[in-house]
């Protein structure tokens, strides 16, 4: 998967927002800090903090193995018979190893035209589809079946929709009129739909190794309504904090949360926002600007 880009005040601000638009946990990706906001007069924050991330590789891609295999094994077929071949023109006995070779040669070539034929037309094809994976429909596709028998494994009457929202980022809805029977697959403040996120992304990738991309799963809408929500929470704290003069720890939250806060207030003149903690433990902290 290709690396995200993305800003904040802080560099945990642009770590997280990078986490949440990857859908993944901490451990899960890889983070670099391309730059870091400087510090300036009176203690105020000059420019962003940008960072880059992607989701951590699974295992070795299978197309550069193949190829480091290639030619691992070319040299070691190779450096024998170029041996041979140099003392063959220093000791003037060319004709004894030419015909010797053109011998070998031979069963070389009647070998491989038994044998490398199969070969040749599997591997190209085998190939590429290591390389390149499975389509993002197809990845929707994937998740759509694994969620539709989750459902029908407990007893849950809903429907599941596919939506790419870009190149590499799929979104399933799963809805159902009315949505009262769905809050068992959102759990208290989201915890089990990050869960089942998580499962689904699992599924996903276990049919398709070399690429995964981004895997998103939202319930009832739950997502839109938890980022209205927790927008209002952050205008309300940062209220509290302007009028304080004291900064406030909030309560540890998901990625996606974390994200939601820092993008409400990121337009704040009086207010700060930044991650602190590990995870799951990671919390925001709201401080006068």
């Amino acid at each position: 998967m290709d690396w995200v880009e993305t800003t904040g005040k802080s560099v945990d601000e642009a770590t997280d927002r990078a986490l949440a638009h990857l859908g993944v946990h901490r451990d899960d990706a890889e983070i670099e800090v391309i730059e870091e906001p400087k510090a300036g007069l009176f203690g105020r924050v000059r420019g962003e903090a940008r960072v880059r991330a992607r989701v951590r590789p699974s295992g070795p891609r299978p197309k550069r193995s193949r190829r480091s295999g290639g030619r691992e094994d070319r040299p070691r077929q190779a450096g024998p018979r170029n041996e041979k071949s140099r003392p063959a023109k220093a000791n003037d006995v060319e004709t004894p190893r030419k015909s010797k070779e053109v011998k070998n040669n031979g069963n070389r070539r009647s070998k491989e035209a038994v044998g490398a034929a199969p070969r040749s037309e599997k591997s190209p094809m085998k190939e590429d589809n290591m390389a390149e994976g499975i389509s993002l429909a197809e990845q929707g596709s994937i998740a759509k079946e694994f969620l539709t028998g989750l459902l029908v494994s407990m007893n849950i009457v809903a429907e599941v929709s596919v939506r790419e929202l870009d190149e590499e980022t799929v979104e399933l809805s799963v809805n159902a009129n009315p949505p009262t029977e769905l809050g068992v697959l959102v759990g208290p403040r989201g915890t089990t739909l990050q869960a089942l996120q998580e499962v689904t992304r699992t599924v996903v990738q276990s049919k398709s190794p070399s690429r995964t991309d981004r895997i998103l799963v939202d319930v009832a809408q739950y997502r839109e309504r938890r980022v209205a929500a927790l927008g209002r929470f952050a205008q309300q704290v940062a209220q509290e904090v302007t009028t304080t003069g004291e900064e406030r720890a909030l309560e540890p939250m998901s990625a996606a949360d974390r994200k939601a806060v820092h993008d409400a207030l990121t337009d704040s003149a009086t207010v700060l926002t930044r991650s602190e903690g590990e995870e799951p433990r990671r919390f925001v902290v709201v401080a006068p600007a």
